[in-house]
């Protein structure tokens, strides 16, 4: 753009007012851009917060919970220490991330046969999660008592499934769960539910 001057060599007003109006453009630019990365770290920020401490998303690996949740399935859980029984809740055994149901609370008789039918307190669970039952990896003997503090869980494909009727697992510290699963989110076309 090429600068009109007046004879005394300064330039023109109008010139003048446009280059005040583009270098005010600019700051207001700059400013807004400034200010919406700014916002988008914290809203990030709190979110990560919020995910970590309350709300925690987690990526299912492995096959133990199947036929209700599958490898790559994405599920939001809540963190809590009250659990009743089917609930599935998460924890941390081996350094990773655990997904099991919770079968009996501290004080619960639990009894699998042969079969693997379970009872809890004597009465015979209704387990429609459970595609085959099966006695699976077991080291305890039966009927258990859960210890005081402590759950009873077992991963929904029997057969496979590591959990507590192993000792190397055994009843998990309630203190030392995630939290419980409320419910799968993705893929899209499986939304459901798991939260009671």
């Amino acid at each position: 753009m090429t600068v009109k001057r007046d004879r005394n060599g300064f330039p023109l007003l109008p010139d003048i007012e446009t280059e005040v109006g583009r270098l005010t453009h600019r700051m207001r630019f700059r400013r807004a851009v400034r200010s919406t990365i700014s916002t988008l770290i914290v809203v990030a920020a709190i979110a990560v917060l919020v995910a970590t401490l309350f709300v925690p998303v987690l990526r299912v690996t492995g096959t133990s919970m199947e036929p209700t949740l599958y490898a790559g399935d994405i599920i939001v859980g809540v963190k809590t220490s009250n659990f009743e029984l089917g609930q599935v809740c998460s924890f941390y055994f081996n350094n990773r991330l655990v997904l099991k149901r919770v079968i009996g609370v501290p004080g619960d008789w639990v009894d699998i046969d042969a079969q693997g039918i379970v009872s809890v307190n004597q009465v015979k669970l209704d387990e429609p999660y459970v595609q085959e039952l099966a006695l699976g990896i077991c080291d305890i003997d039966f009927p258990y008592q859960v210890p005081d503090g402590r759950v009873f869980v077992l991963g929904d494909n029997r057969e496979t499934s590591v959990d507590s009727r192993s000792k190397d697992v055994g009843c998990i510290p309630i203190d030392e769960i995630v939290g419980k699963i409320l419910i799968r989110v993705w893929p899209l076309s499986q939304i459901h539910w798991l939260g009671r």
